[in-house]
């Protein structure tokens, strides 16, 4: 990204991939290393705090927590996998909701400010280490090893003239592009969305602060106000890039269990 450069001398550069590599903070582990432990922990002591005395008129903590559960569980789950097959994987479904959108919400908590998924190897290795083996592994118990491929790969209906290229385009997506495509949506979106933010927030205080041009000065006010509009929309794309990931996921394992392509 080019450098805005002021008649007074002052020099901007913009904020680019390099701000998303941060230095060890001891022994080799960063700063994501420790957000993506602290949220394990953060999901984990929230939800057994919330449901250690289960009401029957919830408090506020246990009603934020069944309402993410049944959120989880009822649109998530039960919507992508089937009301006859989708019990088993709820706490899957609930747990990489929960645990991408923590990680989401990093980004615009201040001090911590860093998404976690922003970092393409922890989206990555969600999808290729945990929900690819997964929604395949249903499929080859479901339905056998060669059963699982035939419908994948050669469903009914297909014309045997097209069948070759058919089957070659399906291994590529269902093997291949199915776990990067997945990974690549939470990753691009918490990339783009740090960027911009950075942008607004870190031009606007160079703006106030390294010119002494008082035509440019009211500029760091309007960054600013771009910066808080956009956070309101980089928190509802953190929720949403969550509700997406989840759904992808369960909606993998829902088609892998079909009895149909």
């Amino acid at each position: 990204m080019g450098a805005l450069v002021l008649a007074e001398g002052a020099v901007f550069a913009p904020p680019g991939a390099e701000s998303f590599e941060l230095p060890a903070l001891f022994g080799g582990v960063t700063k994501p290393m420790l957000l993506v432990v602290a949220s394990v922990v953060i999901i984990a002591t929230y939800f057994l705090l919330a449901t250690r005395k289960l009401q029957v008129v919830p408090s506020k903590g246990q009603f934020v927590a069944e309402s993410i559960y049944d959120f989880s569980r009822n649109n998530i789950a039960r919507e992508q996998i089937g009301s006859k097959d989708f019990k088993p994987f709820v706490p899957l479904v609930f747990a990489l909701f929960t645990f991408v959108l923590v990680n989401n919400l990093y980004g615009i908590i201040p001090v911590l400010q860093f998404p976690t998924m922003a970092r393409f190897g922890f989206p990555v290795a969600l999808s290729v280490l945990v929900v690819y083996p997964v929604y395949h592994f249903v499929g080859f118990k479901r339905h056998g090893f060669a059963g699982y491929f035939k419908k994948e790969l050669a469903p009914p209906g297909v014309p045997k003239a097209v069948l070759p290229l058919f089957s070659l385009i399906e291994f590529a997506e269902k093997f291949f592009l199915n776990p990067l495509t997945l990974a690549i949506r939470v990753f691009a979106a918490m990339f783009a969305g740090h960027l911009i933010l950075a942008v607004f927030t870190l031009g606007g205080t160079f703006l106030l602060t390294e010119t002494s041009s008082w035509a440019l000065k009211p500029v760091s006010l309007v960054a600013w106000i771009f910066a808080i509009g956009m956070t309101f929309l980089e928190a509802f794309i953190q929720v949403l890039q969550a509700y997406i990931f989840a759904l992808l996921s369960a909606g993998y394992i829902g088609a892998a269990l079909a009895s149909e392509h």
